[in-house]
């Protein structure tokens, strides 16, 4: 299943997210991909503000930190991961990933590249691009069950 959307602003892409974070009620393992500036992280705000993260957590990418994790509603905990960084699969292992996993995590990740070749398998996959126009392009791509109901939840 793949739905695309076109955002003209910042606030539609939030707007977006939070839809998303609306819509998820359990765990799940999204990944972000495109060329940087194209609204990744500004996506990832308006899911944590759906998944109920509270606002006095800023949302930021954690180009740097590589992690974040934030408490979320409903027992959740919101963690996001940036990639671009890393260089190798092992790399993964000393950053603590393996320690994210679980009933209660929602994983973002931005630069997923490594962990889809390590063969971690994503819920649902989001790849940003701009239009002629700059407009952000987001193809919203499921993988397996939950993905699915994921996007039949955001766009019925």
């Amino acid at each position: 299943m793949t739905h695309q959307i076109i955002t003209q602003t910042d606030a539609q892409t939030r707007d977006l997210g939070f839809r998303l974070g609306r819509a998820l009620t359990g765990p799940v393992a999204i990944a972000l991909s495109g060329d940087l500036g194209c609204g990744k992280t500004t996506f990832v705000k308006g899911l944590a503000r759906g998944l109920g993260v509270n606002a006095r957590y800023p949302i930021t990418s954690p180009t740097f930190t590589l992690i974040n994790e934030y408490p979320a509603a409903d027992q959740l905990r919101l963690c996001h991961l940036d990639l671009y960084r890393l260089g190798s699969v092992e790399e993964l292992a000393h950053i603590g990933f393996d320690d994210l996993t679980g009933t209660d995590a929602v994983i973002v990740v931005e630069w997923p590249a490594l962990l889809k070749e390590d063969g971690f398998a994503f819920d649902l996959e989001l790849i940003f691009e701009f239009d002629a126009a700059y407009h952000r392009v987001i193809s919203f791509f499921a993988s397996g069950q939950t993905g699915t109901n994921m996007l039949s939840s955001l766009f019925s």
